[in-house]
């Protein structure tokens, strides 16, 4: 094998993306990163309407994508999703699994439907999507990248109302490293990026709930959703086929180590 210098491309011509909790914030600006990068890419999410916008744009800017409608707290529907972006689209080569859902609630005050859907969202939905894809992909006997969305507050609990959300994303990471290390033999690299806090519908409404906080970060701001796309198109281009099972933290310094 021999690589070109610099060995940085981010060309995805060919390949077939899947990216859930497209129908806003992070998700919404990954699809269209993802499809100005040359990759057909099918978006996913529970709001039809937002899916079928997500779409128009991406064709008016030349780019190539399908609206899935997908819960991912539902295994049926996760399976009928991998199958109908497959029919439409080929092959699914890279899995972005984008859709969370804080949970706002004491631990010892947490409804029993608040934990299953949280945990459905986080972490059971991402595992199902994750596995169904690397079956395809292990069946064809073709590569593929999964990124798996953490989140910061994997390593640092933010406060309050925020536990069960911390032990999720706590969990997705060790299942990215874990199914990293199961799939290597198989050319699947599995990694994740670890945000820190970044414009998005979900944190509005978390500045809505305790007050505007980005004072007390090191550069006083939040992060541009933007500011994403380089980390997330190294590890699914070719310039990052010897990364695996890793978590990349981008933060802009605002949490402590």
């Amino acid at each position: 094998m021999s690589f070109p210098l610099p060995n940085n491309s981010h060309d995805l011509s060919g390949e077939v993306a899947l990216v859930t909790g497209a129908t806003s914030g992070l998700g919404r600006r990954f699809a269209k990163t993802l499809a100005a990068a040359g990759a057909v890419v099918a978006v996913a999410g529970r709001r039809a309407d937002r899916l079928e916008t997500l779409v128009k744009e991406i064709e008016e800017d030349g780019g190539r994508a399908v609206s899935v409608p997908l819960d991912v707290r539902d295994a049926e529907a996760i399976k009928a999703a991998v199958a109908a972006a497959e029919e439409a689209c080929g092959l699914i080569t890279i899995l972005v699994n984008n859709a969370g859902v804080p949970d706002a609630k004491l631990a010892h005050k947490m409804s029993v439907d608040v934990l299953d859907s949280v945990l459905g969202t986080n972490l059971r939905g991402p595992w199902l999507l994750a596995t169904a894809v690397g079956r395809r992909l292990i069946e064809e006997g073709r590569p593929g990248r999964i990124v798996n969305i953490s989140s910061m507050g994997a390593f640092h609990v933010a406060g309050s109302g925020t536990a069960l959300y911390s032990v999720t994303k706590a969990a997705l990471n060790r299942m990215t490293e874990a199914l990293a290390v199961e799939w290597a033999r198989n050319h699947i690299n599995v990694n994740a990026i670890a945000p820190g806090t970044f414009s998005s519908e979900m944190m509005d409404g978390m500045i809505e709930r305790v007050g505007d906080f980005t004072g007390a970060f090191p550069r006083k701001r939040m992060g541009d959703p933007a500011q994403l796309d380089s980390t997330l198109l190294y590890l699914v281009s070719p310039a990052s086929e010897f990364v695996t099972g890793t978590v990349v933290k981008v933060d802009d310094g605002q949490l402590p180590r």
